[in-house]
């Protein structure tokens, strides 16, 4: 396995996904941002210091970005904000829009519906969606889970794990520690921007600290 991300005591692999544990406030966001440029701080990308990039470049070196909120153009339809988001030369770029649409179910079936009228589901799916379009090798996830039906949950973290089987690597930030150790192969949990504790999920899993370290954001 090869280093995807290395930020000080916090690094990815490629094909893996890693969970940043923390409750509010504890650092999540800021990390995950610093990761992608927003705030000064040494980043290793791919095995380069990545440190002196801009966002763009960090993104033009694949790394995708999903934030809390589900942001989406809510006056374009699934399919135009698909487009929208990638850099893709124009054929490839239709080519991939099909291939998200065939990936979410949930969006094929509403390729042009506009976004507003979709459910907060169907707008994280396609949150998620658009930040694959151009590839990256890195995704970065915050709070991807948060108001969403438990239905959904389940079929999100399902395609979040089948998504790395290509080698892509994924840092999902969350509060609720139970539903990303599922999925994920190791753990980092941060309170007050410090990393407190880390271990393999199942470790993580069975700490009976975790609460309590959760807690102390």
């Amino acid at each position: 396995m090869s280093a995807v991300l290395e930020i000080g005591e916090v690094s990815v692999e490629a094909g893996e996904i890693v969970a940043l544990l923390g409750g509010n406030g504890a650092g999540k966001t800021t990390l995950l941002e610093t990761v992608l440029g927003f705030h000064s701080g040494r980043v290793m990308l791919f095995g380069r210091d990545a440190s002196a990039l801009t966002v763009e470049q960090r993104v033009q070196a694949g790394v995708g970005y999903v934030p809390e909120g589900r942001r989406v153009f809510a006056g374009l339809t699934v399919r135009e904000n698909l487009e929208a988001s990638s850099s893709l030369p124009a054929r490839q770029r239709r080519q991939r829009v099909e291939e998200m649409l065939a990936l979410f179910p949930m969006l094929g079936e509403r390729p042009e519906a506009r976004a507003w009228l979709l459910s907060g589901g169907q707008q994280q799916m396609l949150a998620l969606a658009r930040a694959m379009m151009d590839r990256p090798r890195l995704l970065l996830l915050d709070e991807p889970t948060l108001g969403l039906a438990p239905v959904v949950v389940v079929d999100l973290l399902r395609r979040l794990g089948a998504m790395t089987a290509d080698g892509t690597a994924i840092l999902l930030a969350e509060q609720r520690a139970a539903l990303a150790l599922s999925i994920a192969r190791r753990g980092v949990v941060l309170s007050r921007g410090q990393v407190v504790r880390r271990g393999s999920a199942a470790e993580l899993a069975a700490d009976p600290m975790l609460a309590d370290l959760m807690a102390g954001a």
